[in-house]
């Protein structure tokens, strides 16, 4: 986002500068409980109930909160998730990495592909898209991991797994589908092991991000969060009762997790793993959907309740 940008959605939306200012000034002289109820009322407009969650949001910072455990740092690792992706349904569904490296000047070019892509393991939007090997796309790259491997996703949303993992940069194939411009991500909600509905992203490649949410039977649901629906045709990938039970297998054992899943051509790919959907700080429209969905996550019992 330039300049310009950023002053008018500034001006136009002043939760959301309200949200910047607490990220970056305050979030790491807060306590958790009260960056995270600070932070859903910059988005939703209101305090969370966090002791008594109800709708899905809610019970997101509830989770944040109250379900830790070590492992879901692993989970989120893009590096590490492979691994357990891999154990758990193969590697047919993993995208090839071609390298790994702690510094950006580990990174021998010469050894990669003319197209590839470079992302940080340890955050959320450490990414990018190198289609050649030029000096300008080296600097611009260099730039933006750098900069992403200097920061501590944690304190962006005081989601837990993201606090300790060490921060690597990985080397990816370059894919697309079918568009040649981009990749559909499908984006499975699971609770305990069952996917009750999913997302599709498009218009990435344009900067025009739609969402569209479909329950398992493919049916378009009437709500959005975050972005419009688009106004192109969805259909239903061929593979997506496959999907739908690979997503289900990678679910198990956590009260929620959302399963990103990418059909290229024909051929399903594990994306990643997301413990917190949009960190539970956007609103649904109609609001009876956080409700709705706030019903499937049954919160995990701990030792004072």
């Amino acid at each position: 986002m330039n300049e310009k940008n950023r002053l008018y959605k500034a001006i136009k939306h002043p939760e959301w500068l309200f949200g910047v200012i607490l990220r970056r000034t305050f979030s790491k002289w807060m306590s958790d409980r009260s960056f995270i109820k600070w932070e859903y009322f910059s988005g939703m407009r209101k305090f969370p109930n966090i002791d008594n969650p109800r709708t899905f949001n809610e019970k997101l910072q509830w989770l944040k909160l109250n379900d830790i455990h070590p492992e879901y740092s692993h989970l989120v690792d893009k590096y590490e998730a492979k691994k357990i992706v891999r154990e758990r349904i193969g590697d047919d569904y993993i995208i090839p990495t071609l390298g790994v490296w702690s510094s950006f000047d580990e990174i021998d070019f010469n050894k990669l592909p003319d197209k590839f892509v470079l992302k940080t393991t340890h955050d959320s939007g450490g990414v990018a898209v190198c289609m050649d090997k030029s000096d300008k796309t080296i600097s611009a790259a260099r730039k933006k991991i750098n900069k992403s491997l200097n920061h501590n996703f944690f304190y962006e949303h005081r989601e837990y797994p993201y606090k300790n993992i060490k921060p690597r940069i990985i080397a990816e194939e370059y894919m697309v589908d079918e568009s040649g411009t981009e990749l559909k991500d499908y984006k499975f909600f699971c609770f305990d092991g069952k996917c009750k509905m999913l997302f599709i992203a498009t218009d990435r490649s344009i900067n025009d991000v739609k969402f569209d949410f479909f329950d398992t039977d493919f049916n378009h649901l009437p709500f959005v969060q975050g972005h419009p629906w688009t106004t192109k045709k969805i259909t239903k990938p061929a593979g997506f009762e496959k999907m739908i039970a690979l997503a289900e297998e990678l679910s198990k054992g956590y009260p929620h997790i959302r399963v990103d899943l990418y059909d290229i051509n024909g051929k399903i790919y594990f994306g990643e793993l997301t413990f917190f959907h949009f960190s539970g700080n956007v609103p649904f429209k109609p609001e009876e959907w956080d409700y709705k969905i706030g019903e499937w996550l049954k919160l995990p019992k701990t030792e004072d309740k």
